[in-house]
C-alpha cells in the first residue's frame, strides 16, 4: 500500500517538473487544492523525516539486519525528496500556500530543521556531508553507496527547502499570524538566512578552485561567473526582503541588539555587483543604513492565543519508546523482500520512470556512467545505463549486472 502511494507521488513530481517547463502547472496545483492533498502531503514528508531520525539508525545497529538489497530503504530515502520536490514546484502559487492551512506551521518548522542543517556544515568540508541518521559515524553497517546516496539527499533536500521557504515568504500578507511569529521570533529565520549569506554551504573552494552546487551536481567556476548570483544566493537574498522589508514583519520582529548586529553584516555582501544582478536589494541597502544609526522600537507584548504545529509532536507522542520495535518490525516485513518481490518492485519503479520522461527531465545530454563523456550507447537489456563505447561498458558489467538484472 505505501509503494502505491509513493508510485503516486512520484508520477506527480514529476508531472509537476514537466507542466512546470511548459508553463501550464495551474491543472496541477487546481487538483491539489480541490482535493486538500497539500496538508497530507506535509503530514508525509515529516513522517519520512522523523522515520529518518528515529528509526533508521535504530535499523541499521539491528545485529539481524543484513538486507539482500538496500533498494527498499533507498525508495523510502528518497519519497521525502520527491514529496519536497513536488512542494517546491507548486509553492509558487499563492492557493497553494493558503491551502496548506494550519499544516503550514509544520511545514514552517520543518524547513527551519533542514536551513538548520545547511548552515551547521563546516565550511571546510563541503562534500556533501550528511547529519544525524545519515552520519557515517551513526549508521556503519550500511553499505558505502547507499550511504552517500542518503548523506546527497539530505543536501539537496535541504536546498529544495530552502526554495520552499522562500515562496512562503512570498506571502507573508496573507499567513496566519501563528506562522509570521513563527518564523521571525520562535525560529529567528533573518538571522538563519544571514548565516547561509555568510557561510553560502553550496559553494566550496577545491584545489583554488571554486565549485557551486546547480541543477543537483557540483561545477566548477569559471573565474568570469565568480560573481555571478546563483538561483540559491537569489533565493536567500528574497527570502530576506520578504522578512524584513514587510512592513508587518518590521511591526512584529525584536530588532534588539543581537538581530541587529547579525542582520548588519549582509552590509558587507550588498556590492555594487551584486545589487546590479538583483535591483531589489537597493531597498535592503537603504533599510541597514537606516538600522545602522537608529534604534527601532521592540513589538509590543500582545497577550494572544498562538497556534502550534503538531504533526511532528504527535507522531513522537505516539511512537515514544516504540522505535526499536518498529525497526524490528520493518526489517521482517518491509526490508527482506524476497528475490521475487524485489523484481516486481524493480519493474513497478522502472514502470514510473518510463524511457522518455526521464530524457525529458533530463537537462542535460547522457553522459557515460564510466568516464563520464557524453554517450550515446545504452544497455540494451535495461535501457537504463549509459556508455561512450563498448569498452566501458564491459568494464562497468560486473557493477552492473545485478541491477540489469532486476530491471530487464
Amino acid at each position: 500500500r505505501w509503494l502505491r502511494q509513493h508510485e503516486y507521488v512520484e508520477k506527480l513530481n514529476m508531472h509537476g517538473i514537466l507542466s512546470a517547463s511548459a508553463g501550464q502547472e495551474q491543472l496541477l496545483t487546481e487538483l491539489l487544492v480541490s482535493h486538500t492533498k497539500i496538508p497530507v502531503l506535509i503530514g508525509e514528508l515529516i513522517s519520512v523525516e522523523v522515520w529518518k531520525h528515529k528509526v533508521f539508525p535504530v535499523l541499521c545497529r539491528l545485529e539481524d539486519f543484513k538486507p539482500r538489497s538496500t533498494f527498499p530503504i533507498y525508495v523510502v530515502l528518497h519519497h521525502e525528496a520527491s514529496i519536497i520536490n513536488l512542494l517546491e514546484t507548486v509553492f509558487f502559487y499563492k492557493e497553494i500556500c493558503e491551502s496548506a492551512e494550519d499544516s503550514i506551521l509544520d511545514l514552517i518548522d520543518y524547513c527551519h530543521r533542514k536551513l538548520t542543517l545547511l548552515a551547521a556544515r563546516s565550511t571546510k568540508a563541503q562534500a556533501l556531508l550528511g547529519n544525524g541518521a545519515c552520519n557515517p559515524k551513526a549508521v556503519p553497517v550500511l553499505p558505502q553507496e547507499l550511504q552517500k546516496q542518503a548523506e546527497t539527499m539530505e543536501f539537496e533536500i535541504s536546498l529544495k527547502a530552502l526554495s520552499v521557504l522562500r515562496f512562503i515568504t512570498d506571502q507573508v500578507e496573507s499567513l496566519p499570524l501563528s506562522a509570521l511569529t513563527r518564523m521571525l521570533n520562535t525560529h529567528n529565520l533573518p538571522c538563519l538566512l544571514v548565516e547561509l549569506v555568510e557561510h553560502c554551504p553550496w559553494s566550496c573552494w577545491e584545489a583554488g578552485k571554486l565549485k557551486k552546487f546547480e541543477n543537483g551536481m557540483w561545477h566548477m567556476v569559471p573565474p568570469e561567473d565568480q560573481v555571478k548570483m546563483t538561483k540559491l544566493d537569489g533565493q536567500v537574498w528574497l527570502a530576506l526582503l520578504n522578512l524584513l522589508l514587510s512592513p508587518e514583519c518590521q511591526r512584529k520582529y525584536r530588532f534588539d541588539g543581537f538581530n541587529k548586529s547579525q542582520l548588519l553584516k549582509l552590509r558587507a555582501f550588498l556590492t555594487d555587483v551584486l545589487i546590479d544582478q538583483l535591483p531589489n536589494l537597493v531597498e535592503m541597502q537603504r533599510f541597514l543604513s537606516y538600522l545602522a544609526v537608529t534604534e527601532p522600537a521592540l513589538p509590543k507584548k500582545d497577550l494572544i492565543l498562538e497556534q502550534v504545529p503538531v504533526i511532528w509532536d504527535h507522531i513522537l507522542k505516539k511512537n515514544s519508546g516504540k522505535w526499536e520495535a518498529i525497526a524490528k518490525h520493518q526489517v521482517k516485513h518491509a526490508f527482506s523482500p524476497t528475490e521475487e518481490d524485489l523484481k516486481l518492485q524493480a519493474r513497478r519503479w522502472a514502470q514510473i520512470y518510463s524511457l522518455d520522461m526521464m530524457e525529458a527531465l533530463a537537462p542535460d545530454k547522457p553522459r557515460c556512467r564510466v568516464c563520464g563523456v557524453e554517450a550515446a550507447k545504452r544497455c540494451s537489456r535495461c535501457r537504463n545505463e549509459w556508455y561512450c563505447t563498448r569498452a566501458c561498458q564491459v568494464q562497468h558489467w560486473q557493477k552492473h549486472k545485478p541491477a540489469c538484472n532486476l530491471m530487464a
